[in-house]
């Protein structure tokens, strides 16, 4: 019997979101046979993303980086690439400025989000490639898997679990895995 070559969605794996029955802003996330609840955006899921719409778009996303508050979470164990957040990061959600949809540093005008939160959201925080390798003016910004609020809050469009299911998560990753909002 001939083997065949594995799809890089096996290979790196692929994280599968799709929204619980019951409330637009919940969802399952599956990867392999571990299903996780999670938190979307507070419109639920959106093919038309629009930056501020509070919709999580439903689209393949590659994993590219994380950052992570190495002040709070320590013995990250993962092969993606991991940056700490430091005093002063930000990630610029202004579509009318030449850093939209990057991250930047203090002092900056333009509107922005702190990457440094004291509410814990981004303690682990991994950008997905949504609107980044292929910038477009109000197309979103700041599209993250991140750290859940208390009671699977919505987000503003991004993806967000437990703190433990993420750490869960974080060794199986790897450059080349996808979040694919169904």
């Amino acid at each position: 019997m001939r083997r065949i070559a594995k799809t890089a969605s096996e290979k790196h794996g692929t994280i599968v979101v799709r929204r619980a029955p019951a409330k637009k802003s919940r969802a399952i996330l599956q990867f392999g046979t571990l299903r996780i609840p999670a938190a979307i955006g507070r419109s639920g899921t959106t093919a038309l993303k629009r930056e501020g719409d509070g919709a999580t778009p439903i689209a393949s996303m590659r994993v590219l980086h994380g950052f992570w508050r190495g002040d709070r979470m320590l013995g990250l164990t993962t092969a993606l690439p991991m940056q700490r957040i430091r005093s002063g990061m930000l990630w610029c959600d202004a579509p009318e400025s030449p850093s939209y949809n990057q991250l930047v540093r203090t002092p900056f005008k333009a509107s922005h989000e702190e990457m440094r939160r004291s509410d814990g959201l981004y303690d682990v925080c991994l950008v997905l490639d949504w609107n980044i390798t292929s910038r477009r003016r109000n197309r979103g910004s700041a599209i993250f898997f991140h750290l859940i609020r208390p009671g699977y809050e919505p987000t503003a469009g991004c993806v967000a679990v437990k703190a433990r299911d993420m750490m869960r998560l974080l060794p199986l990753l790897r450059r080349g895995s996808r979040l694919r909002v169904a």
